[in-house]
């Protein structure tokens, strides 16, 4: 049986939708992330999400697998997923995203959503020896965010690794470098755990970041400019012993269509 793929993406970052009722008992996310995250497949996606038909009075639920298989919270994805069809719709959307309590809204920059929040999540000490300023973050993933003095210069290929698999991360960690250009505008390129490259934008790794400036900084809303073409927003509430509430990122989403997986087959290439 083939299955509809839909295509959306988030600030640059581009992911699979398949909905629950249509997969099939066949259905193996780790492994359809693998191969339309492939960059030999020709979709190169940047992960997978399976979602649940809305339910009237129930979060809308969802599950992430990046592009290498692992299951993770993936906050630009959360967000393009109300661009497909059959999304729900409402001045805001609850959503459970990799068991994550999330909300989404349309707003004038795009689709926001707002970040996970408690007790477990928020801005640590990172245990690490490195020469730059910089802050770990918890957000349902793990965040590293460097202040660097050249954001567009540095070699992210040759710089990023040692601290994305650093002891001090046993899950890894995404690696952010951040530039701050003038009060409330940054920019920053992410390295992203699971693609293991540089992404045009990681909008948890953006998300952590602005609430580490707006701690900094005393400026609740800043403007990051990612790798990609779209700058998203990052805004916060509050922010208590690094810990945030009310943490917003929005940013433009797309919907770039369907196809039937039937399209994907390849001789001698693996099938879904």
């Amino acid at each position: 049986m083939s299955v509809i793929i839909h295509l959306a993406s988030a600030s640059g970052n581009a992911f699979a939708y398949v909905w629950e009722d249509e997969a099939g008992p066949a259905f193996e996310g780790p492994r359809w992330a693998r191969i339309l995250g492939a960059k030999d497949m020709g979709l190169a996606l940047d992960g997978l999400f399976l979602v649940s038909p809305p339910r009237p009075g129930a979060p809308w639920k969802m599950d992430h697998w990046d592009a290498d298989g692992s299951y993770s919270f993936c906050g630009n994805g959360s967000r393009a997923a109300l661009a497909i069809p059959g999304a729900p719709s409402g001045d805001r959307v609850e959503v459970l995203s990799n068991g994550l309590t999330v909300v989404l809204r349309a707003d004038d920059a795009g689709i926001g959503i707002r970040m996970p929040e408690g007790a477990e999540f928020g801005l640590r000490e990172s245990g690490i020896d490195c020469p730059f300023p910089h802050a770990y973050g918890w957000i349902g993933n793990p965040q590293l965010v460097i202040e660097h003095p050249d954001v567009a210069g540095v070699d992210l290929t040759g710089f990023a690794p040692s601290f994305r698999h650093h002891a001090a991360f046993p899950e890894g960690a995404n690696v952010n470098v951040l530039q701050v250009e003038a009060d409330g505008l940054a920019r920053i390129r992410s390295w992203e755990r699971g693609v293991e490259g540089e992404t045009l934008c990681c909008g948890t790794g953006c998300a952590v970041a602005g609430a580490w400036l707006a701690m900094r900084s005393g400026l609740m809303r800043w403007t990051l400019r990612p790798a990609g073409p779209d700058p998203v927003t990052v805004e916060v509430e509050s922010l208590e012993s690094g810990a945030w509430h009310g943490l917003w990122l929005s940013g433009p989403v797309r919907y770039a269509g369907a196809l039937p997986t039937s399209l994907l087959a390849q001789p001698g290439g693996p099938r879904l």
